[in-house]
């Protein structure tokens, strides 16, 4: 039963993760990793299937290697990540408060993203 609700809670993880390499403000390599972490423990076919996945696998592995974050994965998150805010702040938020706190946020995400080791390709 545990193997069972670890490949579930592995598989709803991997499916956030792959949302997060389409949406900014969904994070990838957390939720990776918490698929592989589950996957361990449950289902070695799919941690190597995870883990060797020619889109999916790259996340880990910079993790694991401590090589960041690549230059190009930093400039689109960052540009999406204002362009979905700006367009919220200015057009769907009618409260100014709220406005504030999805500047603020927004600027929280951007400093993290920045303070992220920069993944050069050679």
């Amino acid at each position: 039963m545990k193997k069972v609700l670890l490949t579930i809670a592995g598989s709803i993880s991997l499916g956030l993760g792959i949302l997060g390499v389409i949406l900014p403000l969904l994070p990838t390599t957390p939720f990776l990793l918490l698929s592989a972490a589950c996957y361990v423990r449950s289902s070695e076919k799919l941690y190597q299937w995870l883990i060797t996945n020619k889109w999916l696998g790259s996340y880990i592995e910079n993790y694991r290697a401590g090589k960041g974050i690549p230059l190009k994965a930093k400039i689109v998150g960052i540009t999406l990540l204002w362009v979905s805010m700006g367009y919220t702040i200015f057009f769907i938020v009618p409260l100014v408060i709220v406005k504030l706190l999805l500047f603020v946020i927004g600027g929280i995400f951007t400093v993290v993203i920045l303070k992220q080791k920069t993944l050069y390709k050679t």
